[in-house]
């Protein structure tokens, strides 16, 4: 994701704290998640980067597949998501707030 002046660092992204992000309101399948993440971050995330997050979160159990009868499978938090976002959140918000601050100083 590119900054507003004229300068490109790159994207600052992960998508598996995205994922988490985008399921902290509610159950959702894959291509809700891609919409989701993309209005709330401005990053769109291919299939294979998205679904293989998916996979390393079900696998460490922060997000489960909700049973459904439905061709598509949608996921939602488990409580250590949840307690794994929330950590994630919180050093962010430290890292934003030093960094303005150092940014106001200088």
């Amino acid at each position: 994701m590119a900054n507003k002046g004229n300068f490109d660092i790159g994207r600052f992204s992960d998508p598996s704290l995205f994922v988490l992000a985008s399921l902290a309101d509610g159950e959702k399948h894959g291509y809700a998640m891609m919409a989701d993440i993309e209005t709330m971050s401005g990053v769109r995330l291919g299939p294979g980067t998205l679904y293989g997050a998916i996979a390393r979160l079900e696998r460490r159990g922060m997000i489960e597949v909700v049973p459904t009868e439905d061709r598509r499978k949608p996921y939602r938090l488990t409580a250590a998501g949840a307690s794994a976002l929330q950590e994630q959140l919180l050093s962010l918000r430290n890292v934003v707030q030093t960094g303005l601050k150092r940014l106001a100083t200088a």
